[in-house]
């Protein structure tokens, strides 16, 4: 069933993967694309996870918080990496990566605080 106490962090999910899928394109146009492996393979791995975690909370999944705990640690190190470049792309992708990182947390919580027995499964496996 569909959440929708879940929009803001599934629209944030959604600008974000957007955000880093235009940056991983920018920096393969980038005159030297080697030097920006990392970002590169961070925005990929960010946009996936990102996507995955909308999702789940799309369809109103009980894994839903776990992949936004997940996201939100992906968005981090994202974010973190997009910001050490001064090109507009990496730097719109951190703000991005950030506030997906802040509504993933949000949602977790608050999901974690509705449902704690879903938390302890997820925290044993």
């Amino acid at each position: 069933m569909y959440q929708d106490h879940f929009n803001s962090c599934i629209s944030a999910c959604n600008e974000c993967a957007a955000a880093c899928h235009r940056c991983a394109a920018a920096c393969l146009k980038e005159e030297d694309p080697a030097k920006m492996v990392r970002c590169i393979q961070l925005d990929m791995d960010c946009a996936h996870i990102s996507r995955l975690a909308a999702g789940y909370m799309s369809r109103g999944s009980e894994l839903a918080a776990v992949l936004c705990r997940l996201s939100a640690a992906v968005c981090d190190i994202c974010g973190e990496e997009c910001a050490r470049h001064a090109m507009r792309y990496c730097q719109d992708c951190a703000k991005a990566c950030w506030r997906c990182a802040q509504e993933c947390r949000r949602m977790a919580s608050a999901e974690a605080k509705a449902h704690p027995a879903q938390r302890s499964a997820a925290s044993v496996h």
